[in-house]
């Protein structure tokens, strides 16, 4: 059984950063991508970043230059700093996660979500 768990979320000024925090945990062999994705009330669920293994990063335009997605492998966490916050960054965040388990192929997993909340 594989979870992620997602932290860092909250309340934050206009202008502000906020660090998130994906841990994935369980009957890990190899993580292939992890990635974050956002939804706001109302809204379908918008993917911002992903970090492939041995391949790099890639962002949405919405946030690209204000966000940076990071990834440590020992602890099976993937990060995302986001900076000059604004209020329509208000949203669920959730992470998403490429995982080999033992005996399986490759399957996707979702945390939980994380409320950021962007004050004007």
């Amino acid at each position: 059984q594989v979870q992620l768990v997602e932290s860092g979320g909250g309340l934050v000024q206009a202008g502000g950063s906020q660090r998130l925090s994906c841990a994935a945990s369980g009957s890990i062999l190899s993580i292939s991508s992890m990635a974050w994705y956002r939804q706001a009330p109302g809204k379908q669920r918008e993917f911002l970043a992903r970090i492939i293994s041995g391949a790099g990063t890639n962002y949405s335009d919405s946030v690209k230059g204000r966000f940076t997605i990071s990834r440590d492998n020992a602890k099976n966490t993937v990060y995302l700093q986001m900076n000059n916050l604004k209020p329509a960054d208000t949203a669920v965040y959730y992470c998403r996660a490429v995982i080999s388990t033992r005996g399986l192929p490759n399957a996707i997993y979702w945390g939980q979500g994380t409320q950021v909340t962007v004050s004007s």
